[in-house]
């Protein structure tokens, strides 16, 4: 994936006085990571906008600050409800040099014959995998293929994903990604596989930014 570079700025301006920065056209965000205070920063709103729009929480990001550039994953986006633009973003400072571990979310492709000849309901189990890597061998998501699921009961389970060899995936191996069930069997499948509240890592600094904006 090309690098994506921002460039920030330190700000000292916090809680709800950040509404003014907004209509300056800047973006309140933060830095924060092992071996790194939480650091109060602003970005073009525009242009961060722009490059942010695609990138998942397992999205890695150049951050420029002072002359010095920080590697750092996207970890929370907080959007106005009504207007969906950017208000606030977490970026979690890490190492190249040290493996993470992190959950990548799921996205299925493809179209399972079971579903198009059989009338089948393809049910998901969990939909992020828990993963350990360097943080520039992330994958930003972790694609499934259920175009092999040719049957009514056919499943993919964890043990069947494969990623690159500088991937680990953690966790259950037999746990179910995806199945196929009859149509109307959902429920049922839904409460045998259970699966597990997704969590952030680490959350940034939290910061009193709820101005109303008008």
């Amino acid at each position: 994936m090309e690098k994506v570079v921002l460039d920030a700025t330190r700000r000292t301006v916090t809680g709800k006085q950040v509404g003014a920065l907004r209509r300056q056209g800047l973006l309140p965000a933060v830095l924060y990571g092992h071996h790194f205070d939480p650091t109060p920063i602003s970005l073009d709103e525009r242009v961060a906008s722009r490059l942010l729009s695609t990138m998942t929480a397992s999205s890695l990001v150049t951050i420029k600050l002072d002359g010095k550039e920080h590697a750092a994953l996207v970890r929370e986006k907080q959007r106005n409800f009504i207007r969906g633009n950017l208000l606030h973003v977490d970026f979690q400072v890490v190492s190249l040099t040290e493996k993470i571990r992190t959950k990548v979310g799921i996205e299925l492709q493809g179209t399972s014959p079971a579903v198009k000849d059989y009338n089948g309901y393809v049910s998901i189990g969990v939909d992020e995998l828990e993963v350990e890597c360097l943080p520039q061998d992330l994958p930003e998501r972790i694609v499934v293929d259920i175009s092999t699921l040719a049957n009514i009961g056919d499943g993919i389970y964890v043990r069947d994903i494969q990623l690159s060899d500088k991937v680990q995936i953690l966790g259950n191996p037999e746990e179910v990604v995806a199945v196929v069930t009859f149509t109307g069997e959902e429920e049922e499948v839904e409460e045998a596989v259970t699966a597990e509240e997704p969590e952030i890592i680490e959350r940034g600094k939290k910061e009193e930014e709820e101005e109303e904006e008008k």
